[in-house]
């Protein structure tokens, strides 16, 4: 009975402590890239983060490692939600069909996932302060490679294709992976687009993926 009882209750709607929990949690990242906007990342420390979120340090660090890590909390949700959209799309999609579909699906919720704990505009700059700080920069690209790696595997097994031995799904997330970071560029260059905008650039670019790769360029 105790069994049941428990993990009915872990299905659940979370508990008030969870939603406390989640409530400080969402503020200290809010906090966070309202100063990293505000003053930059370099200047901003652990202290004034706590201070401006009115809770201490020491619970700064229950929840985030350092500041770097409130700094990409946010790209994990992004990341995340874009992963489960690929496990999600049909198994008869194509590779590229399925990577471009996870893309659109996940981006029409980002909004949503994203807006319910800072405005879109702000992590806009977040990303563009991301594009341009060195530190963080290489700490992105990191990323960007692990996901990308992480997104091989799930196209292997959807197609049953073993990884170690076909090549296919890391070129096809090496190419994937280009257009995402050169779209990111083009949109951070232009400043104030915003995310219509974004989503437009990105869409026009996997587009040409395909024919880019398959096509003879000079018929």
């Amino acid at each position: 009975m105790h069994a049941i009882e428990g993990a009915g209750a872990r299905t659940g709607p979370p508990g008030l402590r969870e939603r406390k929990k989640r409530r400080t949690r969402d503020t200290l990242i809010r906090c966070a890239l309202e100063l990293f906007a505000l003053q930059g990342y370099e200047r901003t420390t652990v202290d004034a983060i706590a201070e401006a979120a009115d809770v201490s340090p020491r619970t700064f660090f229950r929840y985030f490692a350092g500041k770097e890590e409130v700094a990409f909390a946010l790209q994990d949700s992004v990341e995340s939600s874009f992963c489960a959209a690929l496990r999600e799309r049909p198994a008869a999609e194509s590779p590229l069909a399925a990577l471009r579909g996870a893309v659109l699906t996940s981006w029409d919720k980002l909004g949503e996932d994203v807006g319910s704990i800072v405005p879109l505009e702000l992590h806009m700059r977040t990303y563009r302060m991301i594009e341009s700080t060195p530190a963080l920069l290489a700490v992105h690209l990191r990323r960007l490679s692990e996901v990308e790696e992480r997104l091989a595997h799930e196209i292997a097994r959807r197609e049953g294709l073993d990884l170690a031995a076909d090549p296919r799904p890391r070129v096809l997330l090496a190419a994937f992976g280009g257009v995402m970071r050169v779209t990111g560029r083009i949109w951070g260059e232009q400043g104030g687009a915003g995310m219509t905008e974004l989503r437009r650039i990105i869409t026009a670019h996997l587009d040409q993926l395909g024919p880019a790769l398959a096509e003879n360029w000079r018929t």
